[in-house]
Parts: C-alpha cells; sequence; structure tokens
C-alpha cells in the first residue's frame, strides 16, 4: 500500500504582512490514523509519525519527482492567483464607499 502526500504552495497567514514562505512547495503526508487524546494530559497524540514531516522543495517538479521517487502517490493543489485591485486614499472618502 503506497502512502498518500499533498503537494501545494503554503499561503500567507494573516498574522505576517510579507509573503515569506509562499514561493516553495510544501510536500505534507496525509494522516493514516486518528489522534487520541491522552487520557492523563488531554495532549492529542498518534503512532503516524509521518504527519510531523514537512519537507520544502523549490519548484512543484522537484516535490514530484520525490514523491515518484519514494513510491507516494501525490495530489497537487494548485495556488490561488492573488489578484491585486488598485486603490488610491482618495478613495476612503467617496460618496459611494460601502
Amino acid at each position: 500500500m503506497s502512502k498518500s502526500v499533498r503537494i501545494y504552495k503554503p499561503a500567507k497567514t494573516a498574522m505576517q504582512s510579507g509573503r515569506a514562505n509562499t514561493k516553495r512547495w510544501l510536500l505534507e503526508h496525509d494522516p493514516v490514523d486518528a489522534q487520541e487524546a491522552d487520557p492523563l494530559m488531554g495532549w492529542a497524540g498518534s503512532a503516524d509519525t509521518d504527519r510531523q514531516v514537512k519537507l520544502w522543495f523549490a519548484s512543484k517538479d522537484e516535490a514530484v519527482a520525490f514523491a515518484a521517487l519514494k513510491g507516494f502517490v501525490a495530489r497537487i493543489e494548485e495556488p490561488n492567483e492573488r489578484t491585486i485591485r488598485p486603490k488610491s486614499y482618495a478613495d476612503n472618502f467617496t460618496a459611494r464607499r460601502s
């Protein structure tokens, strides 16, 4: 049985203004089993250690080639393109502002 992985470009988080870590591709393993709560501490844990591994690649082709080399079934998620709407400071004071 071959493992499945997800290959994608992570989106910018809401806590950062820059576009760091959005240019590289990330390979993550899909979870195999569910997480269980520890009865003493309540922490979530699992026997699946592959979900902790994150591999970064410079291009999508490198990530796909690595997945094929290791025998993984890759699910590729294409990034959403960023749309930039040009605005000016004066737009904050127009009467048509909703």
